[in-house]
């Protein structure tokens, strides 16, 4: 009986633990939290920039040019003689198509173009006389020049407005004249003097470039030359003591291409 106590107890207090334990919940063990993540500060980002766009380079008049140039020519001729027999107060008025070249420089500070101008031109049609004139008991007088090309040096001076500009110039300018004749139309008289020296004169103008690329430009011109007056005696066969004046001048309308070797530089600015 005592053995049966001792064997029981133990039982006994392991049945009662099992018991007690089953009334009480079962809590999970406790889980540590996890690290704290680092995050970087925000970084400072400016607002982009506008686009950037360079402005038209400004066009630059400066730099050596060569280029041609045709056109038209009106010749006017006065001519009076010493005894006031003949006075062609209308002279002639023939137009002519004339045709060449020019060399030239321009140098530009601020929006001012200053330069220099070289021209050359053969005159196509060179028979500039008048219809002949009436002189009493002689007869119909005709005097005609023949002038077979035309040369000008002149200062260039204007305002540049970027790819335009306007210009005026002035200078002098040369005509070689080879021939002064004076016919009778009635007699069929005719005298003529042989003047390879030509004629020189003053020269005024005005006109306007475009640049329509980067080396060539185009341009219309108007000039006017005022030459010196010449004097052509005949040996008294049309009338006696014939000593003839006549006083001419030029008038041109040219269109002109050039070719502009430029230094790539921008306007002088001050």
């Amino acid at each position: 009986m005592k053995k049966l106590l001792l064997v029981s107890a133990p039982a006994l207090l392991l049945v009662s633990g099992n018991a007690n334990a089953a009334d009480f919940p079962v809590y999970p063990a406790p889980v540590s939290p996890p690290p704290p993540v680092y995050a970087p500060p925000p970084v400072y980002a400016p607002p982009p920039a506008p686009a950037y766009s360079a402005p038209a380079p400004i066009f630059c008049w400066t730099g050596f040019y060569i280029g041609g140039n045709v056109g038209g020519a009106w010749v006017q001729g006065n001519v009076t003689d010493n005894l006031g027999a003949l006075n062609f107060s209308n002279g002639s008025n023939n137009g002519a198509v004339i045709g060449g070249g020019q060399l030239g420089f321009n140098y530009q500070i601020n929006n001012i173009v200053l330069g220099g101008e070289w021209d050359f031109d053969w005159v196509v049609n060179n028979n500039n006389a008048n219809n002949g004139i009436p002189v009493p008991s002689v007869g119909s007088i005709q005097v005609s020049a023949n002038d077979n090309w035309i040369s000008t040096f002149a200062a260039r001076f204007g305002v540049a407005f970027d790819r335009w500009l306007i210009y005026g110039k002035a200078g002098a300018g040369w005509v070689g004249a080879n021939n002064f004749t004076v016919t009778n139309l009635t007699t069929g008289i005719s005298v003529s003097g042989s003047n390879n020296n030509g004629n020189s004169g003053w020269l005024v103008g005005a006109g306007v470039e475009w640049a329509f690329a980067s080396n060539w430009s185009a341009k219309i011109e108007y000039d006017y030359l005022g030459l010196n007056s010449r004097t052509f005696t005949s040996p008294g066969l049309i009338l006696p003591s014939d000593t003839f004046t006549t006083y001419p001048s030029i008038q041109m309308v040219k269109f002109g291409i050039n070719y502009r070797f430029g230094l790539d530089i921008p306007p002088i600015r001050y």
